[in-house]
């Protein structure tokens, strides 16, 4: 699947009188649009899979519907704005000069100062989850939408940020990345406007306003999307969680994603997609660390060393009264592998062994998890809710000390903690000023849904949504802007 050309989206343009209402009006229109769409889609997909909240005018033949939705995500100004979005090391905040090193003391090389994004991990992603989706008979198209879209909503500054933006949203719903990926598909995103009687739209003015309804994907993809389907709050094993993926003023689109969806349960493709989030993230952040000088590769086997890994492992990548012993073996099986780096120089041909681990990390994670389904469902297509992803024991444990790995030493430096309190500090200084001076210094979009806002709470979550749409440099660029005194670049 590597290296296809991307079938772009249609790019004739309609105002939205074009499309609303009559089509949207006419249920009799929207059954023809959705079985239309769904004449070249998969077979296992029915007619309420690839329906849309708002129905659309008939598109040309020859591209299903998850196609569609596919190149929609592709082509959006949110997946853009990924590349300037933090995925674990703030972008252009690392080392630029040849010779730097760091804790293992490898030469940092210039690939260093362009770590990964959340634009490259969310393309690295959806390649694993679409070959392994595509194994499992899942609509690769399907699932890689999924893959594209599950980090559109994460603010500046990666879950730092987040955790700035919820204490700043506590009164309004809070904030999550997962929910306003959602929210961002389904409003903010503004690609389909319809009349305001035709949807239920927080955003909606009296009487009959145009309201977007985003980039109107299909049922299935928005649900594909959806990591944690539930509501602040209502995670039915851990009602403490901070994890949930709808906001409360998007429950109406939310409730027809979900339309006949068993409790809080995740369809297969949504389990696809988080998988393939985990192994990508997992295994490249192991990659940039190890190239960066930041691991040392020796230092996985020293006894002191292995119990901080599995000290940081145990309740944040894996359950708390997880065995330590298991941690343990996971990590010698990796280390035992003939592909495992266990030296790296920055020279060409450690860089292609370090790639080949890669690769060899993300086939082996990948394996498991299609060997284990299989070996539970057979050989059938794999879809919506007629299956649950088995991933075994074993490659959980093995992917999570990945994680740790890296968590303990690229994102626990002590330059990166001094760096993330002051991102900290600029996503609530900013919050503070555009709270002031709203809605004069809000981009335009964001300014008109100000207007349109019904009470204070409605006018904070506006806020909420505009901080949450700039990248790390746009953030940083208009808290300068907005407040007396800028805190520095955050050089590490």
């Amino acid at each position: 699947m590597e290296g296809m050309a991307p079938r772009t989206e249609d790019t004739a343009r309609q105002t939205p009188e074009d499309t609303a209402p009559q089509a949207h009006e006419n249920h009799t229109a929207h059954e023809n649009q959705t079985a239309h769409e769904n004449q070249t889609a998969h077979d296992e997909y029915d007619l309420s899979a690839v329906e849309r909240w708002a129905a659309e005018p008939d598109k040309r033949p020859g591209r299903t519907a998850f196609q569609r939705d596919r190149a929609r995500v592709l082509h959006s100004a949110a997946l853009r704005r990924l590349a300037g979005k933090t995925q674990v090391v703030t972008p252009g905040t690392l080392p630029q000069v040849l010779g730097a090193s760091g804790s293992g003391g490898a030469p940092i090389q210039v690939w260093d100062a362009s770590p990964r994004t959340r634009l490259t991990h969310s393309l690295e992603c959806a390649q694993v989850g679409r070959e392994l989706g595509a194994a499992l008979g899942c609509d690769p198209d399907l699932v890689e939408a999924a893959c594209l879209s599950h980090d559109l909503g994460h603010p500046p500054f990666g879950h730092n940020g987040e955790q700035a933006l919820n204490e700043f949203a506590e009164d309004c719903g809070g904030f999550e990345g997962n929910a306003q990926s959602l929210r961002l598909l389904t409003r903010i995103e503004p690609k389909r406007f319809v009349r305001s009687r035709m949807v239920t739209s927080a955003f909606a003015g009296a009487g009959d306003d145009l309201v977007s309804v985003g980039l109107n994907l299909t049922r299935a993809a928005l649900d594909a999307a959806t990591k944690y389907p539930w509501p602040r709050g209502a995670r039915p094993a851990d009602p403490k969680s901070p994890k949930f993926g709808v906001y409360e003023d998007d429950r109406p689109v939310f409730d027809w994603v979900r339309k006949g969806a068993p409790g809080t349960r995740t369809c297969f493709e949504a389990q696809v997609m988080d998988w393939a989030d985990d192994v990508a993230y997992s295994v490249h952040d192991i990659e940039d660390g190890l190239h960066a000088g930041h691991i040392d590769p020796a230092s996985l086997y020293a006894g002191p060393e292995r119990r901080e890994i599995f000290a940081v492992a145990v309740g944040r990548y894996v359950p708390a009264d997880t065995d330590p012993a298991e941690l343990a073996e996971a990590l010698d099986r990796l280390l035992g592998q003939e592909w495992w780096p266990h030296g790296y120089d920055g020279s060409a041909v450690a860089q292609a062994r370090l790639k080949d681990a890669t690769s060899q990390l993300i086939g082996r994670f990948c394996l498991a998890a299609e060997g284990a389904t299989r070996a539970r469902y057979g050989s059938g297509r794999l879809t919506r809710y007629a299956a649950e992803l088995v991933v075994p024991r074993a490659a959980r444990l093995e992917c999570a000390v990945l994680k740790a790995v890296a968590d303990r030493y690229v994102m626990q430096r002590a330059e990166q903690e001094l760096l993330r309190a002051d991102q900290r500090v600029v996503v609530a200084e900013l919050a503070e000023a555009l709270t002031a001076r709203a809605p004069e210094v809000l981009d335009p979009q964001f300014r008109a849904l100000f207007d349109q806002a019904a009470d204070d709470r409605a006018r904070k979550r506006v806020i909420v949504d505009q901080i949450a749409s700039l990248t790390d440099a746009s953030a940083r660029s208009l808290h300068l802007r907005l407040t007396t005194r800028s805190h520095g670049g955050g050089q590490v």
